[in-house]
């Protein structure tokens, strides 16, 4: 693993196996066909309940592909990605050897269980699936070569292979609109918690991680409002899924381990009690940004980046600065109707200490202990 420093400026970006992005309305109408892998390729598609029963996405898709390449869906993926699903979607894949791409369509759940499913049948196999991914959230799982799902026990694990990222990922806007507008805002958050802790991970290249981090919050900042007030303008749709893959996008494959606090927090948070990730964010990131700020120079000097592009004004003192990105991170929770509690999700003050245990690591008592404790009493 290659640190990146500041002083000298010095790092490593190792790109993904991306080949393409496409964008826009109707992309995938347009290139959907011409990115599968050979002219004869048959794709399995994984997506969710709601996207297949309540929307015309997923028949629209299959309908592109014809019985020529469509080799079957399963429908049935649910959030946090339980592996009960992966294990039936997984033999489902099993039963036709002429199955070589996988097509995920959704937010965080469905690709990732893409992913996973390529994890097994290559453990089974010795191939990888081809994954083309066609996001519907902001989550930004089609960024990245990990894979999370859900244990039967309710404990988020998942698997690691630079082999799983995405060959190619097709932002449709038309997609967008199909999403229930409080889920794309919610993982707007989400996004915004990957480019804000990329900024302070000890491993993060300078150019792009960081700088397109900072792009990516400066976007997120500014759309998320404009979608909120107007969820069926295509172009705003399109600025924030390019904003999500900026978050996260430009972290390469050298960037090993979590990325911050937050995230292990929403971790922690997240399948053990039923609260969607972007939530998690809403909940965690500002709070998490504030404590940095007060106990680390080094990330407190990289959010304060972040201030100039979202309205805000440098000071030139880093933790000031960096506490006011925390203060507006949480100001603009508010402002999108995201605001939320522990309790509000039934869960009692007397998980602190667990939860606390699950994102530091193991710890349950010093001072980190004491200070997420008290973050997390926070939260209700």
């Amino acid at each position: 693993m290659t640190e990146s420093t500041t002083s000298p400026l010095t790092g490593l970006y190792k790109p993904t196996q991306l080949a393409r992005l496409y964008y826009g309305p109707g992309s995938v109408k347009t290139h959907l066909l011409s990115t599968l892998p050979t002219p004869t390729s048959k794709a399995f598609i994984i997506t969710g309940n709601s996207l297949a029963t309540k929307t015309p996405l997923i028949k629209d898709v299959e309908h592109l592909l014809t019985s020529t390449h469509h080799a079957g869906t399963f429908s049935n993926i649910k959030q946090h990605a339980p592996v009960a699903d992966l294990d039936r979607a997984t033999e489902l894949v099993a039963e036709d050897s002429a199955i070589d791409t996988v097509i995920s369509i959704g937010g965080g759940s469905p690709i990732d269980s893409a992913k996973a499913i390529s994890h097994r049948t290559h453990a089974r196999t010795g191939k990888w699936l081809y994954h083309i991914s066609i996001p519907t959230t902001l989550s930004a799982g089609e960024c990245t070569y990990m894979a999370g799902y859900t244990e039967a026990s309710g404990v988020k694990t998942g698997v690691s292979d630079e082999h799983l990222a995405p060959a190619v990922i097709l932002y449709d806007a038309s997609f967008g609109l199909h999403t229930p507008p409080t889920l794309f805002l919610s993982t707007g958050l989400r996004a915004l918690d990957h480019a804000v802790e990329l900024l302070y991970h000890e491993t993060i290249s300078e150019m792009p991680g960081r700088v397109m981090s900072i792009n990516a919050a400066a976007a997120l900042f500014k759309y998320l409002p404009l979608y909120k007030a107007d969820p069926k303008n295509v172009d705003t749709i399109t600025q924030l899924q390019l904003a999500a893959f900026e978050s996260l996008g430009f972290r390469g494959t050298n960037v090993k381990g979590g990325l911050g606090l937050s995230h292990s927090l929403g971790y922690a948070l997240g399948s053990p009690y039923g609260i969607p990730h972007g939530i998690t964010s809403c909940l965690t990131l500002g709070h998490v940004v504030k404590l940095k700020a007060a106990a680390d120079q080094g990330a407190a000097r990289e959010v304060a980046r972040v201030l100039p592009v979202i309205g805000g004004k440098a000071s030139g003192d880093d933790r000031k600065d960096a506490e006011e990105v925390g203060d507006r991170i949480l100001e603009l929770v508010r402002g999108l109707g995201l605001e939320k509690t522990l309790g509000g999700y039934g869960v009692g003050e007397d998980q602190v200490g667990i939860i606390v245990k699950r994102a530091t690591g193991g710890l349950e008592e010093g001072e980190l202990f004491d200070k997420v404790a008290a973050l997390v009493k926070g939260l209700y």
